[in-house]
């Protein structure tokens, strides 16, 4: 019998690109979770379930963060961690009630770091007018934990005109994006101090719903919100178009990138459009709307640079970056790992 490879071996074995949330996750979650998980609301793949229990549409969402380091300028875990989880069900037209947070301690970690977080997911859950329910603490050993991972759950109730899915996009419509892409991982590259450089971007972690709620009188015109977390713009919408069976043409003359983020990615040979984001918003909706729907985001503080950036096309399938000098580059899905640990 052959002796299998080592190039096969490794094929066998979880990496940290399979937590990157580009191709390789994706075929993770195909191959094995959705495999043996396989349900009509689970097969939907959105950012959170809708549940039709008891005639109310419940929205249902998990998270889980492990960001390294636990600080960064504009956030930190504790605010991470419960901006996730309301984006996750404001995307899908939810008003967000309540959430769960569960935290995986590693033994030698210090109070004050702890009580730090804490304090932060306490400020942030108020700020987004969710309540703190319920959670669980679990310690591990010294060197198992890598001093703290945070697991949240939250629940919502879907407004009654909000039909939004990432399969829903059809031709003809605009894209909207409301502001800077990058910012969330050049910040946490900052602070790793591992490049020998200072950067002043700081993380856009936000709960997103007070502005997504400025644009749900429209959500009969809104056909898909995403946030681009993991795998950053260009993959969301990667997953949008294929979900959709539509071709996606953004424009890079309307994308925002501030320029220290700009400067961060020529120096390290990174994209932008592959960043993580934990404060934006990926709006797609009918073309009729979209002045009044881009009014009201920019009526918000976190919808102020919010701008156009592309349309849904019937063909060419996928996503198309539509470059500065006239040509179209084609944008795939995020290969590998960018930056490990960011969200």
């Amino acid at each position: 019998m052959a002796k299998t490879s080592n190039a096969n071996k490794q094929t066998n074995k979880i990496t940290l690109a399979h937590g990157s949330g580009g191709r390789l996750t994706h075929e993770l979650v195909k191959n094995v979770f959705a495999k043996y998980f396989k349900n009509k609301v689970l097969s939907r793949l959105d950012d959170a379930a809708i549940l039709d229990t008891y005639n109310k549409n419940i929205v249902f969402t998990t998270d889980a963060f492990v960001v390294n380091p636990l600080f960064f300028p504009g956030g930190d875990i504790g605010r991470l961690c419960v901006c996730g989880t309301v984006n996750d069900l404001s995307v899908m037209g939810a008003t967000p009630i309540a959430i769960t947070v569960a935290a995986i301690i590693e033994e030698g970690l210090g109070f004050d770091v702890l009580e730090r977080v804490t304090k932060s997911i306490a400020l942030t859950a108020k700020e987004a007018n969710v309540l703190i329910v319920g959670g669980d603490t679990k310690v591990v050993e010294r060197g198992k934990g890598d001093k703290l991972f945070i697991t949240t759950s939250g629940v919502g109730v879907l407004n009654t005109n909000a039909k939004f899915s990432g399969s829903n996009a059809k031709p003809g419509e605009c894209v909207l994006l409301n502001g800077n892409i990058g910012d969330h991982e050049v910040a946490v590259i900052g602070a790793r101090n591992e490049y020998g450089f200072v950067t002043k971007v700081k993380s856009d972690a936000a709960p997103l719903n007070g502005l997504i709620a400025k644009i749900l009188p429209f959500a009969s015109k809104i056909s898909v919100m995403r946030d681009p977390t993991r795998g950053g713009l260009a993959t969301t919408l990667n997953e949008i178009a294929s979900a959709s069976n539509v071709g996606i043409i953004i424009e890079e003359k309307h994308i925002p990138v501030s320029r220290q983020t700009k400067s961060v990615c020529q120096m390290l040979g990174l994209d932008p459009l592959y960043l993580a984001n934990e404060g934006k918003v990926i709006v797609i909706a009918q073309e009729s709307a979209i002045s009044k729907i881009e009014k009201a985001m920019t009526s918000h503080k976190y919808g102020r640079n919010t701008r156009t950036i592309g349309t849904v096309v019937n063909s060419p399938k996928g996503v198309w970056l539509k470059t500065f000098n006239g040509g179209l580059r084609p944008l795939v899905m995020l290969e590998g790992e960018q930056l490990p640990r960011i969200c």
